[in-house]
């Protein structure tokens, strides 16, 4: 049997393959919410993962790690006054309250981010941002496991769109959109409605 062949080294930022880094056209999103990504440990590693990206171009934002190996963070953090939960399923906020001032962002595949808001109490009780559902057709980065997911990036850009306006969501969208190019370019897309991851 051949060996295997050797893959080339990752941009430790981006986590695409170096040749196809993505870290110069990174844009830097200023926006009045703040946005808190709880990434599941095991999309740390993931090419395809688009939360460390989405996390690099806004300003206003922070990264935490969940997950066993992950270590520990501060779960206050998830319950500050005005924080929202980005999320499909539960209960969405009433329509007079004002905007959210922080958005939890989860930043996993469709399971893993159910048993997050089932394992943290801190997450049951924030009110939802659902989103309106994406285009069909769109490039996905992985194939949906619920029609209900979208990858990272795609999300954080609509709901910068819906809380902010376009204008300041079109670096994003445009960052969604040239991130799935580069995994095109590496020959591993699917093409799909939409993307848990």
């Amino acid at each position: 049997m051949p060996p295997r062949a050797a893959r080339p080294p990752r941009c430790t930022r981006c986590n695409l393959a170096k040749h196809l880094c993505l870290c110069a056209e990174v844009p830097q999103v200023e926006t009045r919410t703040r946005f808190v990504f709880l990434q599941h440990v095991m999309e740390v590693s993931k090419r395809s993962n688009t939360g460390g990206v989405a996390a690099l171009a806004l300003s206003n934002a922070k990264l935490l790690i969940h997950g066993s190996m992950a270590g520990t963070f501060d779960l206050e953090v998830l319950s500050e006054p005005g924080t929202w939960l980005l999320f499909p399923d539960g209960p969405t906020a009433p329509p007079d309250a004002p905007p959210p001032r922080q958005v939890v962002v989860l930043d996993a595949n469709w399971s893993q981010a159910r048993r997050m808001t089932q394992r943290l109490p801190e997450l049951r009780a924030l009110p939802r941002l659902v989103l309106p559902p994406p285009e069909p057709g769109l490039l996905m980065l992985r194939e949906p496991s619920h029609p209900a997911g979208m990858s990272t990036l795609d999300a954080v850009a609509r709901a910068v769109a819906l809380l902010e306006g376009p204008e300041v969501a079109a670096p994003l969208a445009r960052l969604a959109a040239l991130r799935v190019q580069r995994i095109a370019d590496c020959g591993t897309l699917n093409r799909a409605p939409w993307d848990t991851g």
